[in-house]
């Protein structure tokens, strides 16, 4: 039998190859990875779907938003901590802001402009002014302080430009603050402060935070941040305790009955010692909703 030419006996190797790898790692693995999980996580590789009344209503493992067509929040239910993930907890959009810490100067939105798509201008926040509106709006709806280091009194971002960037300053401008607020200091090194000017570029001007002289925070972290994945069902007990009595008014039942349901749903640290006790949200609420 005549021996086959080098090229194509490499090229039938290389086809062989695909096929072995294909019902490998196409089929076998696939296959194999769905029976485990079916056999030993069955509830969570099946979505961890929540019934009500028949009717699915979430998943244990996703969060979902607890608010009215308005986006207002529905007071006699717990609300979740924010989500980056779309316009909240999109499944298809699931991610972070990829803002840092360091994002602290607002675009100011200018009065009367447009975007290329005949829009208003809105502007755009930073990830310290986003935190500070979280935590004044979060603050009114419990009937506790919203204040918290580096937020002025009105929820934005305390940050000054100061003017020349280096040495004595001679221009000091409260950026986040859209004239004609009143800025929340007065003055800084003996030069008074302005509001912010929509439109003016300020990037010139040295970016100074201002800490302020708050120290007892009152809103949690996680009420004011997002999760990494947009999607996290659950909240910190502290925030989940923040809740308890405007939920327990609206609902019209002891307090303490609201607290000892926390306690039923509040899951412990991931095997004994990974992360902090967290609630989650949706399956408090549907206790609630039981009664």
């Amino acid at each position: 039998m005549e021996r086959l030419p080098g090229w194509l006996r490499q090229h039938l190797a290389a086809v062989r190859a695909l096929l072995v790898l294909t019902v490998v790692t196409g089929v076998i693995y696939p296959l194999a990875a769905t029976g485990v999980a079916q056999a030993v996580f069955n509830s969570k590789a099946n979505g961890s779907l929540v019934e009500k009344d028949g009717k699915t209503v979430g998943s244990a493992l996703i969060g979902q938003n607890f608010t009215d067509a308005d986006g207002n929040p529905v007071k006699q239910y717990f609300q979740s901590r924010p989500s980056a993930a779309g316009d909240g907890y999109d499944l298809l959009s699931t991610a972070a802001s990829n803002l840092g810490p360091e994002d602290v100067v607002d675009t100011l939105a200018v009065p009367g402009a447009t975007d290329e798509d005949g829009n208003p201008d809105e502007g755009s926040q930073s990830l310290l002014t986003t935190v500070c509106a979280r935590s004044k709006a979060v603050g009114e709806l419990e009937g506790v302080s919203g204040a918290r280091p580096f937020c002025t009194g009105d929820g934005v971002g305390a940050v000054l430009k100061v003017f020349p960037a280096v040495g004595a300053p001679a221009r000091v401008v409260s950026v986040n603050q859209a004239c004609p607020a009143a800025p929340f200091v007065a003055a800084y090194e003996g030069v008074a402060v302005e509001c912010g000017k929509p439109g003016e570029d300020y990037s010139a001007g040295r970016t100074v935070p201002v800490r302020g002289e708050v120290t007892d925070v009152q809103v949690p972290a996680d009420a004011v941040t997002a999760s990494a994945s947009g999607l996290d069902p659950h909240i910190s007990v502290a925030y989940a305790d923040l809740q308890a009595a405007r939920v327990a008014k609206e609902r019209g039942v002891d307090v303490a009955k609201v607290r000892a349901l926390i306690e039923e749903y509040t899951t412990g640290r991931a095997v004994g010692f990974m992360g902090e006790p967290a609630v989650n949200v949706l399956q408090l609420n549907l206790a609630l909703d039981r009664g």
